[in-house]
């Protein structure tokens, strides 16, 4: 050991204030056999340490300094980890855990919960909650949910009945500990076995869930105060049993309380208040609520004005007592018992305000004094009794009633007894009740298992200790023998499963002070004997104390103060305490007068008496169990000997332990930082006191007596792999592990090797990590020379390089100068020679062409006067010729105009002349008859021609008397419906307009015939004349050549004036069948052009269908004619497929040949309806062949598919409905649609997995271009013009039948995407953790947290799902919606959501993730988040990189260096979406590589503190639910302009086919 103090070695001090500080050893001096340590504190302050030198030989000697542990295990989250485990370690462990914010720390099977006296709402959401549901204990960060899931696990594997004892001093926080471990099994949710939830509250908790959390806020109230320590400070104890059937799932509870502290309603201490419901009555209650209870402040009640201020800060009492209510509600507890509750405690607060007097040797009360009155009204009961034994006292002997007086004080104890009885008894009831509601007889039968929560008050140990802290801290001993007990089983249990050496461990033994107190004669004995006497005093009591204690026997436990004689010393394990003895007694009793039990068992309150009854049944159930009276024995003496507040007690605790024992058991320490309750601050002194209470110290006691640190093979190897071979990593792990150990600990009974795990001795981690440090700078050592070598052979080679580079730039230098000058000197003479030459040349060159110049100035000149003059007389020559032509021209012209006119003249004479002579001609017959004889000529010629077009007008003529046959027989119609109306007429004043539009038909039908009559009068006279030209031309054949043209205009004239006749006939007889009121037979459609490709225009027949579906063909009955009266007329909407020109009804007579004529279908409407009136097999065609057996188009990026190829299920079924609803088909469609609708949900439904994600794409596109048709059909049919013609219900029914279609079409098309987003988030969400979290893809960079050899070691592969799979995964969602034409908003929201999904998931999992959170981990996944900004880029989606925006900035967070202050603030401003408990989270796991300087404290305390300042509970990311679609919104409908035919030729539904071709050829006519 001395080794371990060599200089430079740290250890702890004690401190006065801090509890123990750091120190390190500057110098050591051996001086004989003495060792004498120069410590230098945190403070600069130096200590000389002198010990003997044997000293160090021992192990875990007092003498020596506790050693600290290294930097590594400073705050390791698990205590027994550390490798000295000593005082001062555990406190600074928890400590720097605290300063980090972390308020949970594991030691051993305990689990250390330090108060922060703040809220920290973000340890405890639901997303919390989820993320530790599940998980073994060890994976994530110590945490309360971790022991509750180990409990609920053990539970679930073992079929044991579980408890989880919640323990600590006051204010330490038992009671938020317990209402959170309450809450996660109210509301956690097993991932294999999920809970059981009624219909539609999936979401929410069940109805004994809610109860359960209610009781809460009930037992807060009632059971809870503010005290000095501790604002909510629980004053009793509680054991609530959270009972589960088979399933598991929460069924019921059970609450047992433990010793109330009635003290408290009458009396409270400065500055601390009396129960919180009192406070919450007056400050809640109702005007009406406070008149009725005679409601004060607070302040002027006796009961809750002694402690001063009765508010507590930033605790409003109103809404705490509205919660209250509804709480009580919630369990059973209706709004008139609830009163009556308030009522009780009002009078409690009355009966405090009784005024008593005093007298000499007595006290005197009035019966109408004001408040007794008030408190008497209240419970029901006679002032007068009440009253007079407050001040009197009635002793029963044999013979008589005995009636004394009582004093003052007496009296106020007797009045102040019967409040604390009432309250008792009321606080009883409300526990019965709760038990009741919880657990009914019912739910006692399926109740499968259990885990007990207890939550009990720690050890207590104040100035003055009373009868509350003795049974305390009685309590507390059980409960820390039962722990030593547990936690050396686990201990010994341990070492035999791993079948190591050991030897047995002693652990300090508290049964001699149990026994002292719970003994047969025994302290609690002894007080219930002297409580029991009517002359018991406490002075007695204490000196039976003395007499029976104060022996040697038991001296180490029990002890007599030297001074005063009304106390005595109890030494429990945690501490010596000293309790006074005055009122031992009255607690102990805590009885009630008799009298006034008869006074309020007479009570006229009914819930007053059931109350009392309820109480008092429940003491007798909890008394110790009473020997029989013996023979002779008077009744009452023994066996009816009212029960102590002590034994029942005792008994309560012995039960309570029994339990414990039965239960496996689960600890959780509080503890209480700091007096002042202020947030996140930590005193040293009092927080080892209370890890001394609660036992944990001696926790690690015992584990230090044997092998403390214990690891397994795989985390030893991975750690010290360094410290041997590398040749033995190819060795198995045990065997590796053994070498290593071998090698560096040369004392085997340092260290034992188990089957999983390796046990160390204490302070052998440290000599590892030591051992580990030097071996990693020998290798940094090595490192360093091997690069320096490198380094400086490679400057040396370099700097020779650069001389000999320099030597030749040199030589080169010099040489090329030489060079230059020889150069020049032949320059200057060459350009000497050159400059002679060119002098000499310039000379004669300037005298030649000085004289050239001379030459040609003279030479131009003699030439420019010879041009000019040649020039003057051509233009002298070309002006006289000019002049001259011009004058020759103008004569010429002038002579011809005179001649022309000379000729004019004579011209128009003759002309004249010979216009009279033929006009003369043109008189005279002769030439009449000439033109004659021609025209008879040429008329032969068309003798052929006209007979053609006489048999055409028989035919014409033949038409017309058919006509005229049917205008008869509507006249004849119409007469009889002039006589119906009437009748009508005279049966109601509302058919006037019938009437009026009757005449209106009558005068156009006259009208009609007359121009009908017309029209045969004049196709009369056109055949008789045609008749008299045929003889005129018969005779004059010869002479009609000429007129042959004028002849054929004049019949095409004719022709084409009669056609024009007929038709505009037609038209207004069809015009005037259509506009009959009663008239539905012969309503006719639009003509529709077809389309190209077979499809089918999407315009809307402007008339509607008869009521009654019929063929064409077939004449009607008189039922089912088309002379409907107004009463059954329906005129169908208007269809959506094409149809004919005319109406059915007006062709319905003619035979094929006509409507071939006219270019009508033959029977196409008759077929139709046939197949539509198989609707059993359009169903079955429709459900099988278009749905269930369907084969989904599997499209190619190679060779895309046109929408017409991708959604013809929508398209087939859009024409069938288009179809139903032209030819009458309308509650037929509605039923086919309803059918195709559900078939299409249960067939998305039914795909699980990867393989729902082509099917759902497909039938979400193909449910949308359905959608898209009928939003087009209601558009079309809202602007169709027959819709005028319908009454208001005819019209109010249609809507509704398109409404609904289109509003479960929206539904329909919800619920796929819904189904389908669901399975896409559960594949995705099961890639999200390895792809983007595990996977590395950057090499050089990878890690591996298991080892870096490990993995070649043990075999292990990679993570399940790589970047690759996951890309992989959201291109095909791209692709198919992109191939199935979804829309570009829907796509947007499928992948946004989905991107949604994985950075909230990979965020939150890398913030639970410790091992995770290092800098090459981070540099990892900005790789794959960047792969996945690539993605989006690339597929037109950059804002879906927003949805990564948290994991990014963690990553960057990662990468950032944190070694000083500066650096911080540098990740605060590039990391501002993180909060600030995110990035507190973050740098607080941070891994420190080998080779980083390791995160300062004080760079930790500035994080924690920015944390507690910024105070955002956002911790994690709010989980996106894998159950739900997200947000969506339908996109707009499609446009469409017709309907699309195209049908698969291997799609086997005949009808459907036929149908199909039979309205696109229908379409095309």
């Amino acid at each position: 050991m001395v080794s371990h103090f060599e200089v430079g070695t740290k250890c702890w001090q004690p401190d006065e204030h801090e509890g123990w500080v750091q120190a390190e050893v500057t110098s050591k001096t051996v001086d004989g056999g003495n060792v004498t340590l120069e410590l230098t504190l945190e403070n600069g302050t130096t200590n000389n340490v002198t010990i003997p030198e044997t000293d160090f030989e021992e192990e875990n000697s007092p003498s020596l300094p506790p050693l600290c542990n290294p930097p590594i295990l400073e705050a390791n989250e698990d205590l027994t980890n550390l490798s000295y485990l000593n005082e001062p370690a555990v406190m600074h462990a928890i400590l720097m855990r605290y300063q980090q914010l972390s308020i949970y720390t594991y030691s051993g099977i305990v689990l250390i919960a330090t108060n922060p006296f703040q809220r920290v709402d973000s340890l405890y959401s639901a997303d919390i909650i989820q993320m530790y549901s599940g998980k073994r204990r060890g994976e994530l960060e110590p945490h309360l949910f971790a022991i509750a899931e180990d409990a609920y696990r053990c539970m679930i594997r073992d079929h044991k009945n579980q408890t989880i004892v919640v323990s600590g001093e006051s204010g330490a926080g038992k009671t938020v500990s317990a209402k959170f471990i309450m809450r996660y099994f109210a509301t956690v949710e097993d991932v294999d076995k999920p809970r059981s939830r009624k219909a539609g509250k999936t979401d929410s908790l069940s109805r004994t869930e809610e109860q359960i959390l209610a009781t809460n806020p009930i037992m807060e109230a009632f059971g809870n105060a503010k005290t000095t320590r501790n604002d909510n400070s629980s004053r009793f104890g509680k054991y609530i049993e959270i009972q589960f059937d088979s399933n598991p799932d929460i069924v019921g509870a059970k609450i047992r309380t433990y010793l109330l502290e009635r003290s408290r309603l009458v009396f409270q201490p400065a500055t601390e208040r009396n129960y919180h419901i009192f406070y919450q009555l007056c400050a809640g209650a109702t005007d009406a609520e406070r008149e009725a209870l005679g409601l004060l402040p607070a302040e002027e009640f006796q009961y809750m004005n002694q402690g001063g201020d009765s508010v507590i800060p930033n605790v409003d009492d109103s809404e705490e007592f509205q919660l209250t209510r509804n709480a009580l509600a919630t369990i059973g507890i209706n709004s008139e018992t609830q009163q009556k509750i308030f009522q009780i405690l009002a009078a409690l607060l009355h009966i405090g305000n009784i005024n008593i007097t005093a007298g000499r040797n007595d006290s005197n009360l009035s019966s109408t004094e004001p408040s007794l009155v008030r408190a008497c009204d209240l419970l029901g009961i006679d002032s007068f009794s009440f009253a007079k034994f407050i001040t009197k006292k009635q002793i029963i002997t044999r013979s008589e009633k005995i009636v004394t007086n009582l004093n003052y004080k007496q009296a106020v104890v007797v009045r102040d007894s019967v409040s604390k009885f009432i309250y008792s008894s009321l606080f009883d009831w409300l526990v019965a009740i709760i038990n009741r509601s919880l657990a009914p007889v019912e739910i006692e039968k399926s109740v499968k298992s259990f885990i007990g929560v207890l939550d009990i008050y720690g050890f207590e140990h104040f100035q003055k200790n009373s009868f509350e802290q003795f049974c305390i801290n009685y309590a507390n001993e059980k409960l820390q023998q039962e722990f030593n007990q547990h936690v050396f089983k686990l201990e010994q249990d341990e070492y035999v499963r791993e079948q190591i050496e050991w030897t047995f461990i002693e652990f300090s033994d508290n049964q001699p002070c149990i026994d002292l107190i719970e003994a047969r004669i025994g302290i609690l004995s002894l007080l219930d004997e002297e409580a029991r006497l009517p002359s018991g005093t406490d002075e007695s009591w204490i000196q039976k104390l003395y007499t029976n204690f104060d022996v040697e026997k038991h001296k180490t436990y029990f002890k007599k103060p030297r001074f005063g004689k009304t106390a005595f010393t109890v030494h429990h394990y945690a501490m010596d305490v000293t309790y006074d003895s005055e009122g031992f007694i009255e607690k102990n009793r805590d009885s009630v007068p008799d009298e006034h039990l008869e006074i309020l068992m007479a009570s006229k309150n009914d819930f007053l008496t059931a109350m009392l009854k309820i109480s008092l049944e429940g003491s007798k159930a909890e008394q110790p169990p009473q020997s029989a009276a013996k023979p002779g024995q008077r009744p009452g003496t023994a066996s009816n000997r009212k029960p102590t507040l002590g034994g029942i007690f005792k008994g309560s605790l012995i039960e309570l332990m029994n339990t414990i024992n039965s239960t496996n058991v689960h600890y959780i320490r509080c503890i209480k930082p700091n007096e002042a309750k202020e947030a996140w601050k930590f005193e040293g002194p009092m927080v080892l006191n209370q890890l001394r209470a609660c036992g944990v110290l001696e926790t690690i006691r015992i584990s230090c007596e044997g092998f403390p640190t214990r690891w397994t093979f795989e985390e030893f190897v991975n750690r010290y792999y360094m410290l041997v071979n590398s040749a033995y990593w190819e060795k198995p792990i045990q065997y590796m592990a053994d070498a290593i150990l071998s090698k560096a600990i040369t004392q085997p009974n340092r260290y034992q090797l188990g089957k999983t795990k390796i046990f160390f001795r204490a302070g052998m981690l440290a000599y590892l990590e030591n051992l580990r440090s030097q071996r990693l700078n020998e290798c940094a050592v090595l490192l360093q020379k091997n690069l320096k070598k490198v380094y400086f052979r490679n400057k040396y080679l370099e700097i020779r390089r650069s001389i000999i580079t320099s030597q030749a730039a040199i030589r080169g230098y010099l040489a090329r100068r030489m060079v230059e000058k020889i150069r020049l000197s032949v320059a200057a003479t060459k350009i000497q020679t050159t400059w002679r030459a060119y002098s000499a040349r310039k000379s004669f060159l300037d005298t030649r062409q000085a004289i050239i110049k001379t030459q040609s100035v003279l030479r131009g000149y003699l030439l420019r006067k010879s041009l000019l003059e040649g020039q003057q007389l051509r233009a002298a020559v070309t002006i006289q010729s000019t002049f001259r032509g011009y004058i020759a021209r103008k004569s010429y012209h002038d002579y011809v105009r005179k001649v022309v006119i000379v000729q004019s003249l004579h011209r128009r004479r003759q002309a004249r002349r010979e216009l009279a002579a033929l006009k003369v001609e043109a008189r005279s017959i002769n030439h009449f008859k000439e033109v004659s004889y021609r025209l008879e000529n040429k008329v032969v010629e068309l003798t052929q021609t006209l007979a053609t077009r006489t048999q055409e007008n028989k035919k014409l003529l033949q038409q017309i008397d058919h006509m005229e046959q049917q205008l008869s027989s509507w006249q004849q119609k119409h007469d009889e419906l002039q006589g119906y109306v009437k009748e009508l007429e005279n049966e109601a004043e509302t058919v006037s307009d019938h009437m009026k539009h009757a005449n209106e038909l009558e005068v156009k039908l006259e009208n009609m015939n007359e121009k009908c009559s017309q029209a045969i009068a004049k196709l009369q006279n056109q055949e008789q004349e045609s008749e008299n030209i045929r003889k005129s031309l018969s005779a004059k054949t010869a002479e009609l050549g000429d007129a042959l043209e004028v002849a054929k205009k004049e019949k095409e004239d004719s022709e084409l004036s009669l056609n024009e006749e007929i038709k505009k006939l037609k038209d207004e007889i069809q015009h005037l069948a259509s506009r009959g009121p009663a008239n539905g037979y012969g309503n006719g459609v639009s003509q529709s052009n077809g389309t190209a490709n077979g499809a089918v225009s999407i315009q809307g027949s402007k008339t509607g269908r008869p009521l009654q579906r019929h063929s064409v063909d077939t004449p009607l009955k008189d039922t089912e004619s088309g002379f409907l009266t107004p009463k059954n007329f329906n005129p169908r909407p208007a269809s959506l497929a094409s149809a004919p020109t005319v109406s059915p009804g007006y062709f319905g007579t003619f035979g094929d040949s006509q409507k071939a004529q006219f270019g009508l279908p033959v029977n196409v409407d008759n077929e139709i309806e046939g197949i539509l009136d198989k609707l059993e097999d359009i169903q079955l065609e429709v459900v099988r062949g278009l749905v269930q057996t369907l084969i989904i188009p599997q499209p190619s990026g190679q060779n895309p598919m046109t929408a017409n190829e991708l959604l013809f299920p929508a398209h087939i079924i859009n024409l069938v409905a288009s179809e139903m609803w032209r030819l009458g088909f309308v509650k037929e469609s509605e039923l086919l649609l309803a059918l195709a609708m559900q078939t299409i949900q249960e067939q998305v439904m039914s795909y699980e997995g990867e393989e729902i994600i082509m099917p759902g794409t497909f039938w979400l596109s193909n449910v949308h271009e359905m959608l898209s048709f009928v939003c087009l059909a209601e558009l079309n049919i809202v602007e169709n013009e027959q819709l005028t013609s319908m009454d208001p219900v005819e019209f109010q029914e249609y809507e509704r039948l398109v409404g609904m279609v289109k509003h479960d079409l929206e539904n329909l098309e919800f619920n796929i995407y819904h189904t389908w987003m669901k399975e896409l988030k559960k594949i995705l969400y099961k890639m999200i953790i390895p792809a983007v979290i595990e996977s590395q893809s950057l090499p050089g960079f990878v890690t591996n947290e298991g080892s870096r050899f490990l993995s070649k070691v043990l075999g292990t592969s990679g993570p399940s799902y790589t970047m690759d799979d996951l890309l992989n995964f959201l291109n095909r969602i791209y692709k198919a919606m992109k191939v199935y034409y979804l829309e570009e908003e829907v796509v947007r929201q499928v992948v946004m959501e989905l991107l949604k999904l994985v950075g909230v998931t990979a965020f939150n999992d890398l913030l639970s993730r410790r091992n995770f959170l290092s800098w090459k981990r981070g540099l990892q996944i900005s790789y794959n988040i960047t792969r996945i900004e690539e993605w989006c880029k690339s597929n037109d989606v950059p804002e879906g990189t927003l949805k990564l925006e948290h994991l990014m900035q963690a990553t960057k967070l990662l990468q950032l260096k944190k070694s000083t202050v500066n650096d911080i603030e540098i990740i605060y401003d590039i990391c501002w979406t993180l909060t600030a408990s995110q990035i507190q989270k973050l740098i607080s796991q941070y891994q420190v590589a080998d080779y980083e300087a390791p995160i300062s404290s004080e760079i930790l305390k500035v994080i924690a503190k920015k944390a507690i300042v910024a105070d955002q509970d956002v911790l994690l990311l709010e989980q996106v639910p894998l159950d739900d679609s997200g947000p969506f919104e339908i996109a707009l409908p499609r446009q469409m302009t017709v309907l699309e035919t195209y049908m698969p030729g291997w799609l086997q539904v005949p009808n459907l086919r036929r149908l199909t071709e039979l309205t696109a050829n229908n379409s095309r006519n």
